[in-house]
């Protein structure tokens, strides 16, 4: 299959439909579709963006017969890691439709070498960078949306979806599209590790092309090298080290001061108490006693109770991938797409969607 028409056809031909009805289900009329197929007739890019939605491939399939990575990974994924894959696949591929359309992905990393030292030490390093590059863009990891802040700042899609039982997160990675997939769980503070986890994985450039985490605390991880860099970084990411000896300033940390800190920085009484640890703030006596607090009596410790729950709810919430939402609708006001792909997106009905948008004045380009 070298041309789009060929890829077209075997569209068709999977699809078990007439060439009229194949015309009518993609907006074309049988004219119009006969002299696409025979070379005669260019297909549109929102003609090519209907017919990918309708078939459910990708539009850089369509335009060059190449799939990407995740496709593959999707289709070979079985068991509980399929549900996951599925879901990033999605995203994925709809980014990678959106760069053949004039909408890359602004993605940034922290561009430094990971090499050199331990693989704990290139963890460190790497958060250096990445918090340099957040401080210069006015931002601070421990205020605010911690995913609004990443999507800002280092251009990846973050999303939260329900992924089954036994998944932390995913960071997914192909030449165009860089996303990082969380699962949606009451567990604020693991969630918020788990961001920063796959961060660090996309940063340093690992398994360019799906990693999966069942579970970011894991001890076995410590024998993967990848995860003891993702670990180190997220560590040193959500607790920088001037800022922890700021705020203890040479005093000794008190159990209402490790509870009040967590909570401060959003993180687990038990990672805060392993990164004190490792800076030799405290000694192993005393973290072997304070990585016993719970997240919720730290937050009762702290008086921050209600603001452990809201965060605990906005954790199990769905959160869709920002900038690649935002492209979608720019793509389709700006007539390259269809209005179904933004509506597929949000889990909208397109026709209802549609005469929405229509009710606020919004007029698309695509239909």
């Amino acid at each position: 299959m070298s041309s789009i028409p060929d890829r077209v056809l075997s569209l068709i031909e999977k699809s078990g439909k007439s060439h009229s009805e194949f015309a009518q289900q993609v907006s074309l009329t049988e004219e119009q579709l006969t002299e696409s197929l025979r070379g005669s007739r260019g297909f549109s890019t929102v003609e090519i963006a209907r017919i990918a939605q309708t078939c459910q491939v990708s539009v850089k399939w369509l335009i060059t017969g190449i799939e990407p990575p995740l496709t593959v990974a999707g289709r070979t994924t079985i068991g509980e890691a399929a549900e996951a894959v599925a879901v990033a696949r999605q995203y994925t591929s709809r980014r990678m439709d959106l760069v053949g359309l004039g909408y890359p992905q602004p993605w940034r990393s922290a561009a430094v070498s990971t090499g050199g030292g331990s693989y704990a030490e290139q963890g460190e390093r790497l958060a250096r960078k990445a918090l340099n590059a957040v401080a210069g863009a006015g931002g601070s990891v421990a205020e605010g949306d911690l995913a609004e802040l990443i999507e800002e700042i280092f251009g990846a899609d973050v999303a939260v979806a329900e992924l089954g039982d036994g998944f932390d997160g995913l960071a997914a990675a192909a030449p165009s599209a860089k996303l990082i997939l969380l699962a949606a769980t009451s567990n604020s503070a693991r969630q918020r590790f788990t961001l920063a986890h796959e961060l660090g994985h996309l940063l340093a450039e690992d398994d360019q092309e799906v990693h999966l985490d069942r579970d970011v605390f894991d001890p076995a991880q410590k024998r993967d090298p990848s995860e003891q860099r993702a670990n180190a970084f997220a560590s040193s990411f959500l607790m920088p080290e001037a800022r922890l000896r700021e705020a203890l300033a040479g005093r000794r940390l008190s159990w209402a001061d490790h509870a009040a800190l967590a909570c401060e920085l959003m993180v687990t009484p038990s990672a805060l108490a392993y990164r004190l640890l490792r800076l030799r703030i405290i000694d192993a006596g005393m973290c072997d006693r304070y990585k016993r607090m719970t997240a919720d009596e730290a937050a009762d410790i702290a008086g921050r109770g209600e603001e452990f729950e809201q965060r605990a709810a906005a954790s199990r919430t769905r959160r869709l991938p920002g900038p690649l939402l935002r492209d979608t609708y720019a793509a389709y006001e700006a007539g390259r797409t269809t209005l179904r792909p933004y509506a597929t997106l949000l889990g909208a009905d397109v026709d209802e969607l549609r005469r929405e948008l229509d009710s606020k004045g919004v007029n698309g380009g695509a239909s």
